[in-house]
């Protein structure tokens, strides 16, 4: 401890018979201006249940929290007769140049939250996408010491959602966990919806929650939720941290199983174990040691029959799932050393480059007749790190050899030929070792007839206007396609929007597509482009892509970009509807109801917040307000009117 005066105010700033807050340093004190005793001090915080005195009032000789009531002399901090609570002066100084408190300012004393810190930033997770609030005050207290130390950058959202939806958004792209914090109650069950989509799209993801004292769990106190119930589903593992004894392994096991299950780890933190006193010493849990490595491969025998397979095979095609998106460049190697035609799903979208001799584009709803008429013509499928959802539409019916990692993947819904349990990298090296070159000129020659006769298809939609002038979305994505960097990151929503975007937008093959897998969750793409900046943002470019109503859900993040200098171009198709719904209300025979939007010129809401917006109302205006927006220095709208009815 030392004492130290801190200038806290000006005179003229506080009235007689007025109070207010101010800060000594770090500590929050309550300045108080008497008409018999002019200027004094008391620590803010009221001794009956912490209520904040600043806020409060002069009430003839007494000063009143605004909390319960309770009273205390502003000159002694003393209670009234037969009252305990007795709130602690502080000696005050007028001077010329201000009021001055003096305070002891205590030496940080390191905390459980500390000792926790230090296991998540020694474990590599250096990235929390959050809100502080009055349940997670501790923990954050020491994410604000790790950041001013460099080990971690904290990004405070605006909403909950978005904090989950960019810790995905991060986990999806770089493979490894980012934290999503929030406080007690309505905070933690904010997040909820993007932690669904990190379990069902198989993301690390660490969720930290805030909870209230544990001496007030269960009868019911103020935003008690009982948090361990609410995540139990879509955790992976959890914990509620009662001792610093068990402290640091929690927070390593959390990582582990966020890192290994490639899902939501989940620490509960009750307000007072937050700012108990950690160890005397941290725990060493270190990393190394505790995570095998992955690259795994099959059995020999499983490994020959599918040799021989693919061997026999005259049209094999390699159908790319999402889970093999860490290993891009070996797929490519290997399709081209047996000339198969490469296929992705929509969440596998640009893992190869549309313009690729091999490429197929994407299959299923989402995507183009090449990939599924090559498919068709194919007598052997490869899958790699893909499902078998409905929505993609993969055969049944062909020869299959599907590798995963995941075991329960392989043969899920029904039979595969062969199933490979290995690492995709680690698989794939070891059957091009194993098999000879192959030319198959024919296939090339189908994939570029297939892909001519799409691309002419396309082109007879993008001249397309509605009764009202609005553009066809193939218009936005045909030079969005020519406009957007190679190796940008783009990030898309759920909608209308989404399915022109897998259907018009032709990749590079160096590019990074995002999106909200097996949850289809509305509203991801902005909050996701969020996280993906945060992984990359210094490198490459960061694009969004909507609907009107998906942005709706998260427009107020829009200010989290432009506080944290985030140059995203989000992408905004607006029909002022949710025309997707209108669509299937009329595909089922149901009248179009309730479907319609409201929305505010969203280019202008750009501004308003400190970015850049750009309103695209004719085609003369898309390929400069495109341009604008992705050259911007900060974050950008470009607003686009688009047909509702048009996919």
């Amino acid at each position: 401890m030392a004492l130290k005066w801190y200038k806290v105010a000006e005179a003229g700033e506080l009235p007689a018979g007025q109070v207010m807050t101010a800060l000594a340093g770090v500590t929050a004190v309550c300045l108080i201006h008497t008409a018999d005793h002019g200027f004094t001090a008391l620590d803010n915080r009221c001794p009956h249940q912490g209520g904040p005195l600043g806020e409060g009032q002069i009430d003839g000789r007494w000063l009143i929290c605004p909390w319960h009531g309770y009273e205390y002399d502003p000159q002694t901090g003393g209670p009234p007769e037969g009252y305990g609570d007795h709130a602690t002066p502080y000696p005050l100084e007028v001077r010329p140049d201000g009021l001055y408190v003096q305070v002891d300012e205590p030496e940080h004393e390191p905390t459980v939250s500390d000792q926790m810190v230090q296991v998540m930033t020694d474990w590599g997770v250096d990235t929390v996408f959050g809100m502080v609030g009055h349940s997670n005050l501790g923990f954050a207290d020491a994410l604000r010491r790790a950041e001013e130390d460099g080990r971690l950058r904290y990004f405070g959202v605006r909403h909950e959602g978005a904090a989950s939806f960019a810790a995905t958004a991060y986990g999806k792209l770089t493979g490894r966990p980012a934290a999503c914090f929030a406080i007690a109650g309505p905070g933690s069950t904010n997040l909820l919806t993007g932690l669904w989509d990190a379990r069902m799209d198989r993301v690390p993801v660490l969720a930290l929650s805030g909870q209230v004292d544990t001496q007030v769990i269960g009868p019911g106190a103020f935003q008690e939720v009982d948090l361990y119930a609410a995540f139990d589903a879509v955790r992976t593992w959890g914990q509620t941290v009662l001792t610093n004894k068990n402290a640091s392994n929690l927070m390593a096991l959390a990582v582990k199983h966020a890192i290994v299950e490639q899902g939501v780890a989940h620490l509960i933190l009750p307000n007072e174990v937050q700012e108990a006193p950690a160890l005397p010493t941290f725990p060493v849990t270190p990393k190394h040691g505790r995570i095998s490595t992955v690259e795994i491969t099959p059995p020999e025998a499983e490994l020959n029959e599918a040799i021989d397979l693919i061997k026999a095979a005259q049209r094999p095609s390699i159908i790319v799932g999402h889970g093999a998106r860490y290993h891009r460049a070996e797929i490519i190697a290997f399709a081209e050393k047996i000339d198969a035609a490469v296929i992705t799903t929509f969440k596998g979208k640009g893992l190869i480059a549309d313009h690729h001799p091999l490429g197929c584009g994407v299959l299923g709803r989402s995507g183009t007749p090449v990939g599924s008429s090559m498919m068709g013509r194919s007598d052997l499928l490869i899958v790699l790190g893909a499902s078998f959802s409905n929505h993609t539409g993969i055969s049944l019916k062909k020869k299959t050899i599907q590798v995963d990692i995941d075991r329960m993947t392989l043969g899920k819904f029904h039979p595969v030929t062969v199933p490979l349990w290995g690492e995709i990298g680690a698989t794939l090296k070891l059957l091009s070792e194993r098999l000879d070159a192959v030319e198959r000129p024919q296939v090339k020659d189908d994939i570029a007839k297939r892909w001519a006769y799409w691309r002419a298809e396309k082109e007879k939609h993008v001249g397309h206007l509605d009764a009202k002038g609005r553009m066809h979305p193939a218009l936005v994505f045909k030079h969005l396609s020519a406009l957007v960097p190679e190796d940008a990151v783009i990030c898309v929503d759920v909608g209308n929007n989404t399915y022109s975007f897998g259907r018009f937008f032709e990749c590079s093959g160096d590019q990074d597509v995002l999106m909200s897998g097996y949850l289809g969750s509305i509203g991801f793409s902005f909050p996701a482009a969020l996280g993906a900046w945060a992984a990359v943002g210094a490198n490459r470019k960061i694009v969004s892509v909507s609907g009107d109503g998906g942005f709706g859900q998260y427009l107020a993040d829009f200010t989290t970009a432009v506080k944290y200098g985030m140059p995203i171009c989000h992408v905004l198709l607006n029909n002022d509807e949710l025309g997707k719904i209108s669509k299937e209300q009329r595909a089922g025979r149901f009248q179009v109801w309730q479907t319609s939007l409201h929305n505010p010129n969203f280019a202008e809401y750009a501004n308003l917040c400190g970015g850049c917006g750009f309103r695209v109302t004719n085609p003369a205006e898309l390929v400069p307000a495109l341009e604008a927006g992705l050259k911007a220095d900060g974050p950008a709208i470009v607003e686009i009117l688009t047909d509702p009815k048009q996919t």
